[in-house]
C-alpha cells in the first residue's frame, strides 16, 4: 500500500493551487459502464488503487448525476492512511464536493446526514435560494463557482484550493469530466483500462463538448494486474 501510495502521491503545487486528478475506469471498447454502473468494469487491484487515491485526497470531487446514480456515501477514514493524511494536515477522511447547478438532491442521504468530514457543494452563485439554504441546514458547505445557476469547471479547482482543499480526485461522472477537461481544468487522468468488451451505446469516460485545442497528456506510469492496465497521465 505504501508504494502505491508513494507512486500515485500529489505533487507539490505553487501558492496552493489545487491539482485535480481523475479516476475512471474503461473497457476495451471505450465504455464507461455498464447498465449505468461502472463497478461491473472494476477488479480488486482497480478497487486497491481507488482506495489510495482517495486516501491521498482532501476532497472527491463528484457530479450530482453521479451521486443519485451511484449512491454516494461519506468517504471512510482509512487506517493505512491516518498517519500520511495527519503528515499532510489532512482530515481523517476527504471531503465529498458534489458539483451541481440544481442542487437536486436529498439531504436525507448518508452523505449529508453522516459524514466524517462535511460535505460540500458546489453551485453557481446565481443558484435557487431554498436549496442553498436546505444544504446549509443539512450541515453541507456551500461554495460558489461560477456566476448565474450554472458551475463554471474552470473555477471549481480554485474555489476549494481556497478553501484547503487543493488535492482533488474526481470520479466524474462522464460529463463533468468532460467539462473539467474542456476547460483546462484537468491536470492527471487514472484511466484503469479492464479486458472487457460492452458493445451497446454506453457512453465514454468524458460526455461534453469538444475541447478547442485537442490537449496532450503524458504517460506518467502503468501498472498491470489479471489483464487490467492501470494507466497515469499528467497534461503536458
Amino acid at each position: 500500500m505504501d508504494e502505491l501510495a508513494d507512486l500515485y502521491a500529489y505533487p507539490r503545487t505553487d501558492d496552493g493551487a489545487g491539482w485535480l486528478r481523475a479516476n475512471m475506469v474503461s473497457s476495451l471498447d471505450g465504455a464507461a459502464h455498464h447498465e449505468g454502473r461502472s463497478q461491473p468494469l472494476s477488479s480488486d487491484a482497480d478497487m486497491r488503487i481507488f482506495g489510495v487515491l482517495r486516501g491521498l485526497a482532501d476532497a472527491v470531487v463528484v457530479g450530482a448525476e453521479t451521486v443519485r446514480k451511484e449512491g454516494y456515501r461519506p468517504a471512510r477514514a482509512r487506517e493505512a492512511f491516518a498517519a500520511r493524511r495527519a503528515a499532510a494536515g489532512q482530515a481523517p477522511a476527504p471531503a465529498i464536493a458534489v458539483v451541481t447547478a440544481s442542487l437536486d438532491l436529498d439531504f436525507s442521504q448518508p452523505l449529508f446526514t453522516e459524514p466524517l468530514v462535511p460535505t460540500v457543494i458546489v453551485t453557481g452563485s446565481g443558484a435557487d435560494e431554498a436549496r442553498v439554504r436546505a444544504a446549509r441546514d443539512a450541515g453541507a458547505k456551500v461554495l460558489f463557482a461560477g456566476e448565474g445557476a450554472a458551475v463554471d469547471p474552470s473555477r471549481v479547482v480554485g474555489a476549494l484550493a481556497a478553501r484547503g482543499l487543493s488535492r482533488l480526485l474526481t470520479e466524474g461522472g462522464p460529463r463533468l469530466l468532460g467539462q473539467f477537461a474542456g476547460s483546462g481544468a484537468l491536470d492527471e487522468l487514472c484511466l484503469s483500462l479492464a479486458p472487457l468488451v460492452v458493445a451497446g451505446d454506453a457512453s465514454r469516460i468524458m460526455n461534453a463538448p469538444v475541447t478547442t485545442v485537442p490537449e496532450t497528456f503524458v504517460l506518467a506510469s502503468v501498472l498491470e494486474e489479471a489483464g487490467f492496465l492501470f494507466t497515469r497521465y499528467r497534461r503536458s
